[in-house]
C-alpha cells in the first residue's frame, strides 16, 4: 500500500450525539434485516444469539481474565481456511432508514487441524440479526447441530459453538447471511461518491488493508490464512463490477420485482484477505481486457476523467512496462490474467496492491497535461510502480504477520523507484530516495521513541496496533536498509537470492528471515566470491532488531572511526533494550584523492590508516548516500569540504551535497557540531543550481523556520535566504524565458519549482510580484498558468490578496473536477493570513460535503504550515478530538501524521504543558493510531526547548553577520 496524504476536548454533547447516532444504525440495520428473513423461508430455524458473558465484557478490576480463545487478539490455530463463496449485493440508493446497505451471502470453507467445538472467524460491523443466518457444515453440505453463536464485537469475531468436536484432519464450511452498511468510513466495503453531469454517483468499493475484510464478509482475517475466493456481485444493469479476477458470466436476475445482473468472477489464486477487492461502479475504461495468452490491462476511472479527458492515458502507458520490468527483475511472469488500475474519489491511502484490481487515489493514477505538475506526474510512475511490485512481492509471497510489515512496504518503497526508472528512463529518479526517504526518515529515527523494523509477533496485536506500523520507519526506513543491501551485495546477486525466495514460497507466507537465507545463498554461489565480513543475517539483524542508526565519525588525523547511536537529543533515555547494544555492523564507503574505497565498521571503534589525509586532502564518506547512517568528521576535515564546496561545488557529488547539509544540520540538533557550522554549509548555496542540495537545505532549514518564525530571529534568516536564493531565482528565471518555458530534466523543474516557492515565501519583490501579476491575470481573464507553478502563485495571491481573492479559489476549488487541481487550491486556501478565514477552513474540514474526508488531514496539516493557522489548528484538534478519533483514529494509518503535524512548531515550556495535558485530557478515550505519534511529538517538543535556549542567541548573530550590507 502506498503511502497517504492525511485530530482538546470536546463537549460532551457531541459524543452522546455520535452514540445515539451509532445506536440508531444498529438498530436500523436490525429492522432491516427482519424484513428480509422471510425471503429466505427454506432456511430451519437456527440457536438464539447471545453476547459474550459478563466476565468477557467487563475491564473493571473485579473481572478475572479470561483463557477463553474469543477473548484473545489472535484466532487460535485450530481451523485453517482454504476457500470462500462470496455473493454479496450493494443497493447504491439509501434506504426507508436513510442508509446505503449491502447484502450478503458467504460460505467460508475450512480444515480443522486440531479438534475443537468452537468456529471463531472475523466479523465487523456486520448484521446477522437475532435469528442468525449462520449455519455450520460438514465436508457433504449437511447441517450440524449448533448449540448457540455470539457475536463478541470487542475482538471482531462471530463464535459458533458446536455441540461435538469438530474432527481433525476434516473439513467444513459455515455458511451466513447478513447485511452492512455501506458508510462512507474509507474501510472494508464502503462508499464513494462524485458529480457528473449534475448527478451524484454512488460507487462501492474496498478497502481491506489491514484488518477490514471482516467488515465485508466473515473471515479468517488474517494473512497467513490464504485461502482462494470465489466472488459475485448483484448490481443494477447499467453499473460495472470489477474483482481480482475476471468475469466468468453475467446473469439477468430479478429480485425484489426489480431486475439486477449477477456477475460471476473466476476463482482467485490462493490468497489473504486483505487483498480481495470489488468495485461496483459506473466507471469506464481505457486500455486492452487481454485474453488467454496476453496479460489484460486496463485503467478504470470517472467517466469525464478516462474517456472526455485522458486523464488514464500516461498511466496506461507506462504500467506494461513497469510490469514487464518486474517479471524481468523477479524472474517470475505476473501471476494473474489482468491487472486493473481504478482511480477513486475517495480513497484512505495513496495506493492498495489489491491483486489484480488495484485502488488509488485520484491523484496517484490519474495525469493530466494541462492540470497536472511534474510533481503529480512522478507520483503517478512511482505509485503505480510500487503496488505493481505487491504483485509479487506482498502477494505472491505474504508476511505471516503484521509485525514484518516493513518487508512488504520497505520492500516497494524501494523498488518502485527502480521500476518508475523503467517507465521515465530521463528522470534519474533512483537517486531521490535520498530525500524522499533516506533523510526524512532518518528524523524520524533518530528519536528515543521510535521502533525498530521488525518486533515479535505477540507485540502486534490489535487492529490499532497494527494499523499504526504504517508508518515512515516501516515504508522509508525498510526502503532505505534494503537499499543499503543491494548495494553492498550487488543489485545482480540481490535479484538471483530474490527470485528464489519467490519462488520458494509462492502462494505462501514467509519471515524476514527467510529472504536472508536466500540472498545468502546467492552470495555464497557467486563467482568470485563476495567478501562480507559475517553472514547477511547477522548483519542485516543489527539495521532490523533494533531502533536507529548510527553516527560515524571519521578522524582524518589519527584514521580512528567509531559509531555512536545517533539520538537528536543526546540527553534522551531509551527505554527500549537492544540485543546489540545500539551498535551497528556497517558498511563505510567513501572517497579520498578521487579513489572510492570501502570498509566494514565491526565494532564501537577501529582504526584504519586510509582514513588518514594531509595537506589540503579531504575525505568523504557514505558516497551517493548507500548507506543509512550519518558522518561526522574531525574540525579540520569539516573546515576542507566547506572550502571545497565554496571554492568548487562540483567536485563533490551532487547527492554527497545534499549529504553534508543534511548531516551537518542533523548533527548539530544532536550536539556533536555546533549549529553555526551546519549553517556555514549553506553559504556556497548561492553558486549552486542542483535540486538536491537545495532541497536539503531547504528542508533543514524549515526547521530553523518553525522554531523562529514567531520571535525576532525570522527577520535576519529571511533576509540570508532572500539573498541566498535570488541568483536561483534569476537563474531560472533566464532559462525558462521568464518562467513561461519548461526545462526538460525532473529535478531542474523541481528546482525551478523552489526557486519561485521560496523566493515568494521570502518576500523576494521581484518574485512577490510576478506572482500577484500571475494571479490577478488567471482570475480576471482565466491566463493559464503552468501546472508546475500554481501551487505557488495560488498561495501567494491569496496570501497577498483579501477576501475576493480566498472566495474565488474556494470556488474553483468546488468546481474542480480534477484530483490534483483540486489538491492545489484546497492546500492554497490554507495560506491565508486571516485568522476567521482559517477557522472556517478548519470546519470545513470536518464537513464531508466541503472537503472529502480523504483530505480532512492533509487540510489541517495545510493550515499548520501558516504561521498564523499554528495555534488555530491546534485548538481546533484539542477540541475536535473525540469525533476525529472516532473518525479516523482507531484504524486509518495516516492518523499520526496529525500530530506529527499540528505540533510541529512547539518549542515553549507552555506548549509542552498544553501538550501533556492533552494527552492527560483524553487518556480514557486514547489515541487510537497516533498514539507512537503523540508520544514522539512530546520527545521533540523537549528537544526543542533544549535547542531553541541554547541555539538562538548564535544562531540571530550568524544571520545579522551574514546579512550585513
Amino acid at each position: 500500500m502506498a503511502k497517504g496524504y492525511y485530530i482538546s476536548k470536546v463537549v460532551a454533547i457531541v459524543g452522546i450525539l455520535f452514540t445515539i447516532a451509532a445506536l440508531a444504525t444498529i438498530i436500523a440495520l436490525s429492522v432491516l434485516y427482519a424484513n428480509e428473513k422471510d425471503k429466505n423461508n427454506n432456511v430451519p430455524n437456527l440457536p438464539e444469539t447471545t453476547t459474550p458473558t459478563s466476565s468477557e465484557n467487563t475491564k473493571g478490576p473485579t473481572s478475572a481474565p479470561s483463557n477463553d480463545p474469543w477473548t484473545k487478539d489472535r484466532l487460535p490455530k485450530t481451523l485453517t481456511p482454504y476457500h470462500y463463496d462470496i455473493r454479496l449485493k450493494p443497493v447504491l440508493k439509501k434506504n426507508d432508514q436513510g442508509l446505503y446497505v449491502f447484502y450478503g451471502k458467504s460460505e467460508a470453507f475450512f480444515t480443522c487441524v486440531a479438534a475443537t467445538n468452537l468456529v471463531i472467524i472475523h466479523s465487523k460491523n456486520l448484521n446477522f440479526n437475532t435469528s442468525p443466518k449462520a449455519f455450520l457444515k460438514d465436508s457433504a453440505g449437511n447441517n450440524l447441530a449448533v448449540s448457540k453463536i455470539d457475536e463478541v464485537p470487542q475482538k471482531q469475531y462471530l463464535v459458533v459453538h458446536a455441540a461435538n468436536n469438530l474432527e481433525d484432519n476434516k473439513n467444513y464450511s459455515l455458511y451466513t447471511e447478513f447485511v452492512g452498511e455501506l458508510a462512507d468510513d474509507l474501510a472494508g466495503f464502503y462508499r464513494s461518491e462524485y458529480k457528473e453531469d449534475n448527478e451524484t454517483k454512488i460507487i462501492a468499493t474496498t478497502q481491506m488493508q489491514a484488518p477490514d475484510a471482516r467488515k465485508a464478509f466473515p473471515c479468517f482475517d488474517e494473512p497467513a490464512m490464504k485461502a482462494t475466493f470465489n466472488i459475485t456481485l448483484v448490481h443494477k444493469p447499467d453499473y460495472v463490477a470489477l474483482s481480482n479476477m475476471n468475469p466468468i458470466s453475467q446473469n439477468n436476475i430479478t429480485e425484489d420485482e426489480e431486475p439486477w445482473t449477477e456477475t460471476v468472477f473466476a476463482k482467485t489464486v490462493k490468497m489473504s484477505t486483505y487483498l480481495v477487492a470489488f468495485i461496483v461502479s459506473q466507471f469506464e475504461s481505457i486500455g486492452d481486457p487481454g485474453n488467454s495468452t496476453t496479460t489484460g490491462v486496463q485503467i478504470w476511472g470517472r467517466k469525464k476523467a478516462i474517456k472526455d479527458e485522458g486523464q488514464g492515458d500516461y498511466a496506461l502507458s507506462i504500467t506494461k512496462d513497469i510490469l514487464e520490468f518486474f517479471e524481468e527483475h523477479y524472474s517470475i511472469p505476473y501471476p494473474l490474467p489482468k491487472s486493473d488500475q481504478v482511480a477513486l474519489p475517495d480513497f484512505n491511502a495513496g495506493a492498495m496492491e489489491n491483486w489484480g484490481l488495484v485502488t488509488y487515489r485520484e491523484t496517484a493514477l490519474l495525469y493530466d497535461p494541462a492540470e497536472s505538475s511534474i510533481g503529480n506526474k512522478e507520483r503517478v510512475a512511482s505509485v503505480i510502480a510500487h503496488e505493481l511490485a505487491h504483485q509479487w512481492f506482498g502477494n505472491l509471497v505474504t508476511i505471516r504477520w503484521w509485525n514484518d510489515l516493513w518487508l512488504n512496504e520497505g520492500f516497494a518503497s524501494y523498488v518502485q523507484y527502480l521500476g518508475a526508472d523503467r517507465a521515465e528512463p530521463t528522470w534519474n529518479i533512483k537517486d531521490l530516495i535520498v530525500l524522499d526517504d533516506v533523510h526524512r526518515v532518518m528524523a524520524v529515527d533518530a528519536l528515543a521513541s521510535s521502533h525498530p523494523l521488525t518486533s515479535k509477533e505477540e507485540e502486534v496485536n490489535t487492529p490499532a496496533e497494527i494499523s499504526q506500523l504504517f508508518d515512515s520507519i516501516t515504508y522509508s526506513k525498510g526502503a532505505s536498509v534494503i537499499r543499503m543491501l543491494s548495494d553492498f551485495i550487488s543489485e545482480d546477486l540481490f535479484k538471483k537470492g530474490l527470485a528464489t525466495y519467490l519462488k520458494a514460497f509462492e502462494y505462501n507466507t514467509a519471515v524476514y528471515s527467510d529472504l536472508w537465507t536466500h540472498l545468502q545463498l546467492a552470495v555464497e554461489a557467486a563467482e568470485p566470491s563476495l567478501n562480507l565480513p559475517l553472514p547477511i543475517s547477522w548483519i542485516m539483524d543489527t539495521w532490523v532488531l533494533q531502533m536507529g542508526f548510527p553516527v560515524v565519525r571519521i578522524d582524518t588525523g589519527s584514521g580512528f572511526v567509531s559509531q555512536n547511536h545517533f539520538l537528536l537529543d543526546p540527553n534522551s533515555t531509551v527505554n527500549r533494550p537492544s540485543q546489540f547494544n545500539y551498535a551497528w555492523i556497517v558498511p563505510i564507503s567513501f572517497s579520498k584523492s578521487g579513489s572510492n574505497e570501502n570498509f566494514w565498521l565491526q565494532y564501537p571503534g577501529d582504526v584504519n590508516p586510509n582514513f588518514k589525509t594531509s595537506g589540503n586532502e579531504w575525505l568523504l564518506a557514505n558516497i551517493n548516500v548507500t548507506g543509512y547512517y550519518r558522518v561526522n568528521y574531525d574540525d579540520g576535515n569539516w573546515n576542507k569540504l566547506i572550502s571545497q564546496l565554496e571554492s568548487d561545488h562540483l567536485n563533490i557529488p551532487v547527492i554527497n551535497r545534499a549529504q553534508i547539509i543534511d548531516d551537518a544540520f542533523n548533527l548539530a540538533r544532536a550536539k556533536y557540531i555546533n549549529t553555526t557550522r551546519a549553517l556555514d554549509t549553506t553559504r556556497y548555496l548561492s553558486n549552486d543550481t542542483e535540486y538536491m542540495p537545495w532541497q536539503a537545505a531547504l528542508n533543514s532549514l524549515s526547521f530553523f523556520t518553525q522554531m523562529f518564525d514567531r520571535s525576532e530571529v525570522y527577520g535576519p534568516m529571511r533576509d540570508y535566504l532572500k539573498k541566498q536564493v535570488i541568483p536561483l531565482y534569476q537563474h531560472f528565471e533566464r532559462e525558462t524565458k521568464n518562467f513561461t518555458e519548461q526545462l526538460e530534466s525532473l529535478t531542474d523543474q523541481y528546482n525551478t519549482i523552489n526557486s519561485v516557492s521560496t523566493a515568494c515565501n521570502y518576500g523576494f519583490p521581484d518574485c512577490v510580484v510576478f506572482a500577484v501579476k500571475t494571479f490577478k491575470g488567471w482570475m480576471e481573464s482565466n491566463a493559464i498558468i503552468h501546472p508546475n507553478l500554481r501551487s505557488t502563485i495560488y498561495c501567494t495571491g491569496i496570501a497577498e490578496g483579501g477576501d475576493a481573492e480566498w472566495d474565488f479559489v474556494l470556488q474553483k476549488f468546488t468546481e474542480s473536477s480534477n484530483a490534483q487541481e483540486s489538491d492545489k487550491l484546497r492546500s492554497a486556501l490554507a495560506c491565508s493570513r486571516e485568522p476567521w478565514v482559517l477557522n472556517r477552513l478548519l470546519e470545513y474540514s470536518l464537513n464531508s460535503s466541503k472537503i472529502r474526508r480523504q483530505d480532512t488531514v492533509s487540510t489541517i496539516s495545510s493550515i499548520c504550515n501558516n504561521v498564523v493557522g499554528q495555534s488555530l489548528a491546534w485548538d481546533f484538534v484539542r477540541a475536535k478530538w473525540k469525533t476525529m478519533l472516532a473518525q479516523f483514529g482507531g484504524s486509518s494509518f495516516s492518523f499520526g501524521n496529525l500530530i506529527e503535524r499540528v505540533t510541529r512548531r512547539f518549542a515553549s515550556d507552555f506548549e509542552l504543558q498544553e501538550l501533556e495535558q492533552f494527552k492527560r485530557d483524553n487518556q480514557e478515550v486514547g489515541f487510537g493510531t497516533a498514539a507512537q505519534a503523540l508520544e514522539q511529538a512530546i520527545e521533540k517538543t523537549k528537544a526543542n526547548i533544549k535547542w531553541v535556549t541554547e541555539n538562538k542567541e548564535p544562531v540571530l548573530s550568524w544571520f545579522k553577520e551574514e546579512t550585513k550590507a
